[in-house]
């Protein structure tokens, strides 16, 4: 067996789990050994009932006292039982298993789940029971969770994993000893094998260390390798006129803010320089970004050149085609905006494509669709992308080769503290528009627990009958086994049963074909739909100024700065808006955090109180999922490892002789790989 072999080599996987493993872009075993776990599950020492935490997974020792027979309640089995230990009770539930029935006829057991208090009495809901002797072997273990599709076990990827792990495969270490102890990291191998399964908190920890020094090191280092081949491209364009931008400028209903006109100034002057332009500009959410790459645009459109817009989403890129041709003509502009989506006919692709080829189009805006070998323009000369982290390095390189070397913009609401962003956007100037129009409202917040679910059902009524929307955010898509939080699924049909018939509620998450996605972003935006339940991919999805209340449930899970990304699609429009922080946590810290939130507006203080608050041991649980799409790192939990790995990154660029050296020969090898995957330019 090798570590590049077919994920159908190992045991127990023909054609159809094959399938599955696909499902979660797992097709080698170098593939599976790089799933990581999500979390991991422990089997501490069980307490008695009267030692509890609510709203904390726990096991509790417990003999059965009553078996209540098993009831049904529309498609659902219930199963009822009261456990109890010498001094107190506690009432426990299960839906849909009623085969427990004779494990609990055993007498003394283990349930293991997460107690609340309902109807004035403590209760466990769908618990894991197990016997004593069971839950002996289990004890003291750090127990793999893996990310899972449907069809797709959590045994069935542990078994996978393990069989690998036994079979002895093994991948050469790449990073010379020297590196290794200097930054303190554990051999590789050693690291792989033990992320999945940890003999002990502190294993977990170190063996993550270096997995995600890898991760940071690679992407880094392509950074810092991208900005040595760009920084000193010459400008090949022209751009001394400036009439139409002038003309804008004096004629908008508004007057930009002072971080506006600094951000179109840097701009500007990098369009009339003698190098190529690679300028991030990052910016709070409504601060304003927009109408700075909306003049840079204008600004190429009155020079006689082209170019293109690249945005996250369909509907974003819609919305941004809307408001050009909206400028178009409002101001009387000589400008000719043109849409290009995956989700539009042949027939309208190929008429789009002839009119950018032919140059009858200047200003192209769309999405990854305009990567097609089928683009061709005619003179680009400006690239803007939205939210860079979406697009990695190679899908902006097949851009810029759209053109002659054409100017790169790139524009962020991801608020990462200014230390950070020198890191991550290693290959950018960066710009940065630190405060927001003076017309903006700013958002009433408060952070609440579940007890206060009703009332903010009431408030998002009352906002819908003043003509309003809303959303509702869950972390989850639907029900998984073990993990106690709200699924958008199962809260579309809760929402439906509680708010009147006439409010139009829908939900959208992630797993959904894309046509489905954009036709309820669209319904949404044109208000056919008044509430809509969603996971986090609303994050940059959409502008919809109506919308005015935005509802968090399970805020505890989430990052704050990704919390603060999901508050920014509330706020666009003149009304006043509201967000509401749904915590199912009854910690001091969750607490703490959440906060944070209550108090501040401001993404850049928000993150960089989330930095300060974020530990070495706080690995798993509030991921900033939506920046960066790490596979294991992130960047304010390891901002410390993020800052060694660039260290090293530019060790390695000033000095790359060093790779000639024998030790180093394995780890120039790893990086052409990744390179070689990443970029056809970027070369040691």
């Amino acid at each position: 067996m090798n570590i590049t072999d077919n994920i159908t080599a190992l045991k127990g996987i023909g054609e159809k789990s094959a399938a599955l493993f696909h499902k979660l872009n797992i097709y080698t075993i170098e593939d599976l050994m790089r799933h990581y776990p999500r979390d991991y599950e422990s089997y501490d020492m069980p307490v008695g009932i009267r030692m509890v935490e609510k709203d904390t997974l726990q096991s509790i020792r417990l003999s059965i006292k009553k078996i209540e027979g098993v009831k049904k309640v529309k498609n659902l089995q219930i199963l009822n039982a009261i456990g109890g230990d010498s001094e107190n009770t506690i009432f426990l539930t299960w839906f849909n298993m009623p085969f427990l029935r004779n494990k609990l006829s055993s007498g003394q057991v283990i349930v293991r789940g997460t107690p609340f208090i309902k109807n004035g009495r403590l209760t466990m809901e769908q618990p894991e029971v197990f016997t004593l002797a069971e839950y002996e072997k289990k004890q003291g273990q750090l127990l793999p969770v893996y990310p899972l599709t449907k069809g797709l076990t959590n045994n069935a990827i542990t078994k996978a994993v393990k069989q690998v792990i036994d079979s002895g495969v093994l991948k050469k270490e790449y990073l010379p000893i020297g590196i290794r102890k200097e930054y303190e990291l554990a051999e590789y191998n050693y690291a792989v094998s033990t992320i999945h399964f940890p003999k002990k908190f502190e294993d977990l920890v170190y063996a993550r260390k270096r997995l995600v020094f890898d991760e940071f090191f690679f992407f880094v280092l392509s950074l810092r390798l991208l900005k040595e081949s760009t920084e000193k491209i010459r400008n090949e364009f022209e751009f001394s006129k400036d009439t139409m931008t002038n003309y804008l400028l004096e004629h908008l209903p508004f007057q930009l803010t002072k971080a506006q006109k600094r951000a179109f100034e840097d701009v500007k002057n990098n369009l009339r320089s003698e190098y190529v332009m690679n300028r991030l500009i990052q910016g709070d959410v409504g601060s304003g970004k927009t109408i700075v790459a909306a003049l840079a645009l204008c600004l190429a459109a009155e020079n006689g050149y082209q170019s293109a817009m690249m945005a996250p989403t369909e509907v974003l890129a819609k919305q941004h085609y809307e408001y050009f041709e909206e400028l178009r003509k409002q101001y009387d502009l000589d400008i000719t905006p043109i849409l290009l989506t995956g989700s539009m006919t042949a027939k309208q692709k190929r008429m789009a494509k002839e009119r950018i080829e032919m140059g009858m189009a200047n200003i192209v805006i769309g999405t990854h669709t305009l990567f097609q070998e089928s683009v061709h323009f005619d003179r680009l000369a400006l690239v803007v992308t939205d939210e860079q982290h979406r697009f990695g390095v190679r899908q902006r390189e097949m851009l810029m080769e759209k053109g002659n070397n054409p100017h790169v913009l790139v524009m962020s609401a991801t608020p990462i503290p200014r230390t950070l962003a020198i890191i991550i956007y290693g290959d950018l100037d960066i710009s940065v528009i630190d405060e927001l129009p003076a017309n903006r409202i700013p958002i009433k917040n408060c952070v609440v627990g579940t007890s206060y679910r009703q009332k903010a059902y009431e408030f998002i009524e009352k906002e819908v009958r003043a003509g309003h929307q809303a959303y509702v955010i869950c972390p989850m898509v639907e029900e998984r086994e073990g993990r106690e939080a709200e699924n958008v699924v199962d809260y579309e049909e809760k929402l439906k049963e509680i708010l009147p018939t006439d409010i139009h509620v829908e939900c959208l998450h992630g797993k959904m074909k894309p046509g489905a996605k954009n036709d309820i972003m669209e319904r949404f935006a044109s208000n056919q739909i008044q509430v809509l339940v969603s996971t986090t991919v609303v994050e940059v999805g959409v502008n919809v100024p109506n919308a005015t209340v935005m509802m968090v449930e399970n805020a505890e899970l989430f990052g704050l700065a990704q919390l603060h990304q999901l508050r920014g699609r509330v706020g666009r429009g003149s009304a006043q808006s509201y967000c509401i922080f749904v915590s199912g946590s009854e910690k001091e810290e969750t607490k703490k955090r959440l906060e944070i939130l209550n108090k501040s507006n401001d993404g850049f203080y928000i993150s960089s109180e989330d930095l300060k608050l974020r530990g070495p041991g706080d690995l798993f649980g509030v991921r900033q999922s939506g920046i960066m799409e790490f596979k294991i790192g992130d960047i304010f939990t390891d901002a410390a490892i993020l800052q060694a790995a660039a260290d090293m990154a530019g060790e390695i660029c000033e000095n790359k002789e060093v790779l000639e050296q024998q030790e180093y020969w394995e780890l120039k090898k790893c990086l052409k790989r990744y390179l070689d995957g990443e970029s056809t330019s970027l070369s040691l």
